[in-house]
């Protein structure tokens, strides 16, 4: 990817985990409400697992494969749109980081 479509997708990124769905929040009854959550549930299901283990450099967006951070992306466009279970991705993430998977 280049540079600019590497920016726009990061820029969207930005925009959906810190503004967006932390504003759908409670509307949507989610089971988070931190956009650092957000950030946490989407990228573990783009990588099927804890993305701290297949994405090394912090922040994990900027230094995510361009394939990762875009299904990170659509995942989110997918929960606003009422197409992916935020409760259910949460319940992922936390089962996939020895939680028990209990939002």
């Amino acid at each position: 990817m280049t540079p600019e479509p590497r920016a726009a997708l990061q820029a969207e990124w930005l925009r959906l985990t810190l503004t967006e769905l932390p504003a759908l929040a409670v509307a949507r009854g989610w089971p988070v409400r931190a956009d650092h959550c957000f950030q946490r549930i989407l990228l573990d299901q783009a990588v099927g697992g804890c993305w701290y283990d297949f994405i090394t450099g912090r922040p994990a967006y900027a230094h995510a494969p361009d394939a990762v951070l875009a299904r990170a992306v659509a995942l989110a466009h997918a929960a606003i749109a009422g197409q992916a279970d935020m409760a259910a991705m949460n319940r992922d993430s936390l089962r996939w980081r020895g939680k028990g998977g209990r939002a």
